[in-house]
Parts: structure tokens; C-alpha cells; sequence
């Protein structure tokens, strides 16, 4: 008969630990949700091998680790690191400020990648692995976002809230909304509006 699991430690999620001197680096991070992942696979390894000797409980108790080992927190370094290859979280703040700021105005990519102090190729490369879209389409999309309010909340025409949201002219505004949005700006409007009342 195998002998239960052992009781989980506070130490049990994460790698040995260094000195507290030494600041943890990105890579030490990987390497803690790594092993953590690890020791869930081998407690569910255990787990099977325990069901496969009959052994009903223990392979529960198996289990119930490996489910500790899923649902444990990741530490302050894996929560503050940005997704491998995408903007800091200081980066992102501090771009998604200035395109809110400006939506009314030009937005050049240049702008963007001098405020988040990055070359603009691997700007461009960041900003879509934390958007999951290019610079100029996140900020068509927040643009037509804007629009989208601004015809719900005011009546201004639809000729000044193109102007207010950056865009070229109306045609220019109409035509990227209907590829956006599958429908002219009039026609979403008036289905959108409130009955008088």
C-alpha cells in the first residue's frame, strides 16, 4: 500500500529560494510557474498510478494537490512582468493616456514609440504582442469607440464627430465605420435611438 502525500509546505510553489539580495529576474519567474506546473503534472501522474492500483483515496488526496498547485497565486514578479515580448505596464499607461488624449488629433507612431522610449520597429512589435492589434488600427478602433458615444450622448452631426474623432472628413468617417462596425453611421445612429418619451 503506497503512503498518503505528503502535507503541503509554504515552499512547495516555489523554487529554492537565493539570497533576498538578488533581485528576481523575468526568467525566475518562468521558472516558478514552470515548476509549479511540474509538480501539478507529477501529482496528477501520482494520482493515475494510485487510481490504476485500486487505491481510490490516495489518488483523491493526489488530486487535491495538484488543484493547490493550479489555483496557487503567482508571485509579485510573475503578475508585474508584461507579457513576453509586449509593453511594461508603465508603457502601456503611459501610451493608452496620450491616444485618449489625442483622438482628435494626429496620432504618429514616431509619438508613440519616443513615450514608451522603444524604437519604433520594436514598438510597433510590443504594442501588437499587449494590443493584439497594430498601433493604427488600435487607435482607428478607439477612435470609431469615441464616435459611437459621441452619437449616442449629442446630437452634433455626424460630419462634427468625425472631425471630433480625428477623421479626414464625413466620407473618410462613413467609410471606416461601415468596415468597422458592418453598417453606415446614419443607420446605427437612428436604430440606437431613444424614443422621445
Amino acid at each position: 500500500m503506497s503512503r498518503p502525500p505528503e502535507p503541503l509546505r509554504g515552499n512547495d510553489f516555489m523554487p529554492d529560494t537565493e539570497p533576498s539580495s538578488r533581485r528576481e529576474t523575468p526568467v525566475d519567474g518562468e521558472r516558478a510557474t514552470l515548476e509549479r506546473l511540474g509538480a501539478a503534472v507529477m501529482e496528477l501522474y501520482k494520482a493515475v498510478s494510485s487510481a490504476l492500483e485500486g487505491e481510490r483515496e490516495l489518488s483523491r488526496q493526489y488530486i487535491e494537490r495538484a488543484d493547490l498547485f493550479l489555483r496557487s497565486e503567482p508571485s509579485e514578479n510573475e503578475q508585474a512582468r508584461p507579457p513576453r515580448g509586449g509593453l511594461a505596464p508603465w508603457q502601456i499607461k503611459r501610451v493608452k493616456t496620450h491616444i485618449e488624449a489625442n483622438l482628435d488629433a494626429s496620432i504618429r507612431v514616431k509619438e508613440l514609440a519616443e513615450l514608451a522610449k522603444l524604437s519604433i520597429f520594436h514598438f510597433c512589435r510590443a504594442f501588437r504582442d499587449s494590443f493584439g492589434d497594430s498601433p493604427h488600427g488600435y487607435v482607428m478602433r478607439r477612435r470609431l469607440e469615441r464616435a459611437q458615444g459621441l452619437m449616442l450622448t449629442t446630437s452634433a452631426s455626424l460630419g462634427q464627430i468625425a472631425a471630433d474623432c480625428g477623421m479626414a472628413d464625413q466620407a473618410h468617417f462613413n467609410k471606416l465605420f461601415r468596415r468597422f462596425v458592418g453598417e453606415s453611421p446614419g443607420t446605427w445612429r437612428r436604430a440606437r435611438a431613444t424614443a422621445p418619451g
